[in-house]
C-alpha cells in the first residue's frame, strides 16, 4: 500500500526548503540584535524585517487572502488543501527572491528602504505563517469580509507607515517620485 504526502505536510517541507535555502544563501536566521521580538513597529530601523511580526505583516496575510481569490478563480477544482500548498510554493518562491541581493538592492535604491538588508530567516517563515493565515480567512469568511480585510489592512498601513503591499509593488516594478516624496515625508 502506497501511502500519499498530505498537502499540509508538503507545505511544511516546502516551509522548511525555504529556511535552509535562506540559511544556505548567508540569510541571518535571526536578528543580529540577538533577540527575538513577537512584534517590532519601527520600520525605519536595522531591526525591521528581523522579528517574528512587523508592519510588513499584513501584507503576508493579504498575500494569503489573493492567492485563496486567485486559486478559487483558476483551480477551483484543486482541493483547499492543495491550494494552500500552491499558495505555500508561490510564497516561499517570493521570500527567496525578495531576500536576493537583486531584490535587496532594488527595494534599497528605489524606495525609502535604506537600512533594508533582507528579512531574517525567523522573519521570512512568519511571514509564510501569516500568508497561511490569510488563506485560512478567506476560505472561512465571506467575499465581502476578505475585500474588507485587504481594504482595511492596506489602508491602516498606507496611514501608519505609508506603505503596504500595493504601494510595494509599484515601487518595485515602477517607482514613482511623488510615492517615495509621499513616503520620506512620514
Amino acid at each position: 500500500m502506497q501511502r500519499q504526502l498530505s498537502p499540509f505536510a508538503l507545505s511544511g517541507i516546502i516551509l522548511i526548503v525555504m529556511a535552509a535555502w535562506l540559511l544556505w544563501i548567508g540569510r541571518e536566521p535571526i536578528c543580529t540584535c540577538g533577540v527575538i521580538k513577537l512584534w517590532h513597529g519601527e520600520t525605519m530601523s536595522s531591526e525591521n524585517s528581523q522579528h517574528l511580526s512587523d508592519w510588513y505583516t499584513p501584507s503576508h496575510i493579504l498575500h494569503g487572502v489573493l492567492f485563496y481569490g486567485l486559486l478559487w478563480l483558476v483551480a477551483r477544482r484543486i482541493s483547499v488543501p492543495w491550494r494552500l500548498t500552491i499558495a505555500t510554493f508561490v510564497e516561499t518562491a517570493w521570500e527567496i527572491v525578495e531576500n536576493s541581493d537583486a531584490i535587496i538592492e532594488r527595494y534599497r535604491a528605489v524606495t525609502i528602504s535604506l537600512d533594508y538588508y533582507g528579512d531574517s530567516v525567523v522573519n521570512s517563515v512568519a511571514d509564510v505563517i501569516a500568508m497561511w493565515v490569510g488563506f485560512w480567512l478567506a476560505a472561512r469568511l465571506p467575499v465581502w469580509a476578505s475585500v474588507a480585510i485587504v481594504f482595511v489592512f492596506e489602508a491602516i498601513t498606507m496611514w501608519v507607515i505609508r506603505d503596504g503591499l500595493a504601494l510595494n509593488i509599484i515601487m518595485l516594478l515602477y517607482p514613482l517620485d511623488i510615492i517615495r516624496e509621499w513616503q520620506s515625508a512620514g
